[in-house]
């Protein structure tokens, strides 16, 4: 096969069996890779109704076919699980290097069953791949586990590994690799944990198999062109990392603050990408084969690292209303040290303060801890450490704003989607980014179909972005734009430079097809639909595609933004008429038979 491997690593951890399958092949045609056919595959073999935690549940790492080939940032992979903070479908992507080298090691995917009697890690050179006990390394974070197993295995080896907050199950746990790199939403961390698997060591000699090099340096070259000329990854993602939007949002007033009660920051400038870059930018740190190079890489005292990204900043800096930038880094440094989602750690201490703020958590309840308060700096590092070690308060932290919040009586205070922290934009002020939100099939979550490119961006075009008409059906394109881009192996942020057709011919050239940008998105269409399915088999049903009271009830108090509230009833209906949904939500007979499903 060109593009894929054709083989599977399944790996069962209550027996340690380890075994090798063949890819089935017109499968992975249909579901392209990646989310795709890891939820297709997740479908298959898991009960939607399974609980996230138990070893019942399956955890799936899984490449794309353009993963670890000679295309603009083919190196992601993506974890698929059912959520334990969601109960939905989980298909978490990361960058770095991780992805690329499984691929090199002559594998298209790893799948995890049952659990493990201690601790374990797998080792995987190329053909050779074995369990090993991982009980020296439980309980230490991500930098001590990395350096522990370079030791063990070279420092070319690649690392994807949990740190404590996966170890005790928190909610808020990702999945790590190359040290700062995140598989970071929806909790996948907590799965691995649950299995009693630490890390996954990778090392391979082998390469991707293309069935037209001449055609892939074609493609390549016009692929690269466009995104060298586009603003955005050309010279602002570059120049300033995700970053550069703090000002753009801020200035549209669409940027939450203290726990969306606002949406216009006044020290935003303090802690924008211009602010990063001019005080603790030491260089990029790009993933592999990325001409974008958005990574950031800080120092601030005496801490070192990757990071923060422009949601890390607003969710530590806007959202809690801390300005303190180089606060903001050290808290996203110990989100990288305990292997916890920054947006959704963000939110809940966020989430938290106005609880505070409201006299529904009293002071004694930190303990010795500093007072979580909108504009203290101090809170968001210490309490950011204490939910990664799910100490006192930390442990209610651990669960996420949504249970934190129903906890003490007033759930609506939780700003999340299926129970899924949102993330960096109001959308009382983006009426097409609301609707994506609110029918998003992993909750809350920006990067299922970023409307923020047409509306604020205005990338393929500028949209107004207070203007309804027209937008359900410019979500319904992203969203299923997207989840091919996820499912190919490619980096979102190339879309804001190429189309459909590009992806086309890359995974044309590479896998020796002769599909259409049409086909591409159709592709994409199938893999939300199967998502919805699985999400609807979970008892997540379409009572759940709405938003917090407060954004559809509550209008925005000030700014370009003021006066606004979402009106996702008004726009709901034409969204599941364009999807050929039924007016409930439901997908139909027809629109499931002529996707093959």
């Amino acid at each position: 096969m060109y593009g894929y491997n054709g083989k599977i690593l399944r790996v069962n951890l209550t027996d340690r069996s380890i075994k090798t399958e063949a890819l089935d092949e017109a499968k992975a045609r249909k579901y392209i890779g990646g989310r795709g056919l890891g939820t297709k595959m997740m479908m298959d073999e898991v009960d939607p109704s399974v609980d996230a935690l138990s070893p019942a549940n399956k955890l799936m790492i899984v490449t794309g076919p353009l993963t670890g080939t000679a295309t603009p940032t083919g190196g992601r992979y993506m974890a698929v699980t059912k959520s334990p903070l969601t109960g939905t479908i989980a298909s978490s992507n990361s960058g770095g290097y991780f992805g690329a080298e499984l691929k090199f090691a002559g594998w298209d995917a790893i799948v995890f069953e049952g659990k493990a009697s201690a601790p374990v890690y797998l080792n995987v050179v190329d053909d050779k791949v074995e369990l090993l006990d991982a009980g020296k390394l439980w309980g230490k974070v991500l930098s001590e586990t990395t350096d522990a197993l370079e030791q063990a295995h070279g420092d070319k080896a690649r690392i994807l590994a949990i740190g404590p907050a996966g170890e005790r199950l928190s909610l808020l746990a990702a999945i790590m690799n190359d040290r700062w790199r995140a598989a970071g939403r929806s909790g996948v961390g907590a799965v691995m944990g649950s299995k009693n698997l630490k890390a996954v060591v990778v090392k391979g000699s082998g390469k991707v198999a293309v069935a037209d090099e001449a055609a892939l340096k074609e493609a390549f070259a016009v692929c690269m062109k466009k995104i060298k000329d586009n603003g955005v990854t050309g010279t602002g993602l570059p120049t300033y990392g995700t970053a550069v939007l703090v000002n753009i949002i801020n200035e549209n007033g669409v940027f939450p603050t203290n726990n969306f009660q606002e949406s216009v920051f006044d020290k935003a400038e303090e802690i924008s990408g211009e602010a990063l870059a001019e005080k603790y930018l030491k260089k990029k740190d790009p993933c592999f084969r990325c001409p974008i190079a958005c990574g950031r890489y800080c120092e601030v005292d005496d801490i070192k690292g990757g990071g923060p990204e422009y949601e890390t900043i607003w969710a530590f800096g806007g959202d809690c209303g801390v300005s303190s930038l180089k606060d903001v880094i050290k808290a996203n440094y110990w989100c990288n040290e305990y292997g916890i989602d920054t947006i959704s750690a963000g939110a809940t201490l966020a989430a938290a303060m106005e609880l505070y703020q409201k006299g529904l958590v009293k002071k004694t309840e930190f303990g010795d801890g500093p007072e979580l308060k909108f504009g203290n700096a101090d809170s968001i590092v210490e309490w950011t450490k204490r939910m990664g070690a799910g100490t006192g308060f930390g442990a209610k932290l651990a669960k996420g704003s949504y249970r934190l919040c129903e906890s003490y009586g007033v759930p609506e205070l939780s700003m999340t989607v299926k129970k899924q922290e949102l993330p960096a934009y109001d959308p009382r002020g983006i009426m097409g980014h609301g609707v994506q939100y609110a029918t998003s099939n992993r909750g809350g979550c920006h990067v299922r179909g970023y409307m923020i490119s047409p509306e604020i961006l205005g990338l393929p075009e500028k949209l107004d972005r207070l203007e309804t008409a027209g937008k359900p059906g410019w979500v319904k394109i992203f969203q299923d734009f997207t989840a091919s881009i996820d499912s190919v192996g490619l980096c979102l942020f190339t879309s804001f430079a190429m189309g459909a057709d590009d992806y086309a011919a890359l995974y044309n050239a590479v896998c020796g097809t002769k599909i259409t940008g049409a086909d591409f998105v159709t592709s994409g269409e199938r893999i939300w639909n199967i998502e919805k399915q699985y999400n609807l088999a979970a008892g997540i049903g379409p009572d759940q595609d709405t938003l917090p009271p407060r954004l559809l009830e509550e209008p925005v108090p000030a700014g370009p933004s003021k006066g606004r509230v979402h009106p996702l009833s008004q726009m709901l209906p034409e969204y599941y008429s364009l999807r050929g949904w039924d007016a409930k939500g439901i997908p139909t007979k027809g629109k499931l038979s002529e996707l093959g499903l």
